[in-house]
């Protein structure tokens, strides 16, 4: 007897995902641990594992096609045996309908309950046509075999656009149209939910990083890496979230939900997105521990590569942008996490010492936005107060 598989849910924020590839055709059978689908949610592109074994039956939802969560994709068949590949007339949204030959057009050319033959086309053309929202059916594959490459989609892409290219708007120029990847969609829908649902105040304050920036300048020395900056914010920021729970909490169906794990989100911007990979009981990880964990998941963030447990149950986000020369910033917050820090570049400044002299020292600002919903000024001024104590005397961080 067939049975339904289901949109997993991949991210705690994830509503819905496109599926960019089935891994497993009808009629093959798998075994659990074995990569069925590959999707892409709000936050990364994964790959879904079975959780059991069987047999691929029907696909219901075809790639290029979004389902959302708990929503049929396939039917499966106990055991081996061959499987009719089926498609549901079901309407649904591509990533860009309005690109000259998108995929619904696809798959309404496949017909009622008929799918149409796969085209051979490499893995990289599929996902490219996925984002550009060009069907792989009429392209003539220029790779071995008559194998569609991902040149020829772009090549195919390119065509499509010239022949509705839009006049040139009143002094403004040509008009160059650029359609929203899946996660960019996403990433743009819930940040105009963030920002226009919840209550958000900040507060900022100027932080004296010297004695860290010694710290790594006399590591550096020793050994050719030392924890970053954004080590020891993620470090300072475990340690304050654990005296001040209520900012290491969500704000979910009125009321407030406070989180005996302090998972601290890390933002990655990559090419054309960002992601929040989360660093794990980061107030249990030593310093190292933390400097190994967030190498490991800005290097898979950059490369899509993330695994769906590294982007779950954050409870707490830091964004650095001080990479890219910025004094400081307001962050937005990242729902249902009640708060998020912003911080900007170390810069050298004069500051007055003990003796009225004045001296120049490292300065950062760091600036919290929160969810008046969960807490109030006097609350995020204290952890911010205590974040920067520890900032300050950092030698506490270093265990």
């Amino acid at each position: 007897m067939a049975r339904e598989l289901t949109m997993p849910k991949l991210s705690d924020s994830m509503a819905d995902a496109v599926i960019v590839r089935w891994l497993v055709s009808p009629g093959e059978a798998f075994e659990r641990g074995e990569g069925l689908i590959e999707v892409e949610t709000d936050k990364a592109t994964v790959v879904y594992e079975a959780e059991a074994g069987g047999t691929l039956d029907a696909i219901l939802v075809p790639e290029g096609s979004t389902a959302a969560i708990g929503e049929p994709i396939a039917t499966l068949a106990d055991g081996a045996g061959a499987g009719e590949q089926r498609h549901r007339p079901v309407q649904r949204t591509t990533p860009a309908q309005a690109a000259p030959v998108s995929v619904e057009t696809e798959r309404r050319a496949a017909g009622d309950g008929v799918a149409a033959q796969r085209p051979n086309a490499t893995p990289v053309a599929r996902r490219t046509a996925v984002e550009l929202g060009v069907s792989l059916h009429g392209i003539a594959g220029t790779g071995p075999g008559g194998r569609i490459t991902q040149e020829d989609v772009r090549k195919a892409a390119a065509a499509g656009a010239q022949a509705q290219e839009p006049a040139a708007a009143s002094g403004k120029g040509d008009v160059r149209v650029l359609e929203l990847t899946p996660t960019q969609a996403t990433i743009a829908r819930r940040m105009v939910e963030a920002a226009t649902t919840i209550p958000a105040f900040t507060v900022s304050a100027d932080v004296d990083m010297s004695l860290i920036t010694a710290l790594r300048r006399a590591a550096r020395e020793e050994r050719d890496e030392a924890p970053s900056l954004n080590d020891f914010l993620v470090k300072a920021a475990a340690a304050a979230l654990q005296q001040f729970p209520r900012l290491n909490a969500s704000y979910v169906d009125g009321r407030v939900e406070c989180y005996s794990r302090v998972n601290v989100g890390v933002a990655v911007a990559t090419e054309d997105a960002l992601l929040v990979p989360v660093v794990a009981d980061a107030d249990r990880k030593s310093l190292g521990e933390i400097a190994t964990e967030t190498s490991r998941l800005a290097e898979a963030a950059r490369r899509r590569g993330l695994a769906p447990e590294d982007l779950r149950d954050g409870t707490f986000t830091v964004s650095n942008l001080g990479m890219f020369g910025v004094r400081s910033f307001t962050a937005i917050i990242d729902p249902p996490q009640a708060a998020i820090l912003a911080v900007g570049g170390v810069r050298r400044a004069p500051v007055e010492d003990a003796q009225d002299g004045v001296v120049f020292r490292d300065l950062m600002t760091a600036t919290l936005t929160c969810d008046h919903r969960v807490v109030y000024g006097a609350d995020g001024a204290e952890f911010l107060s205590r974040l920067r104590e520890l900032l300050e005397r950092p030698l506490g961080l270093l265990s």
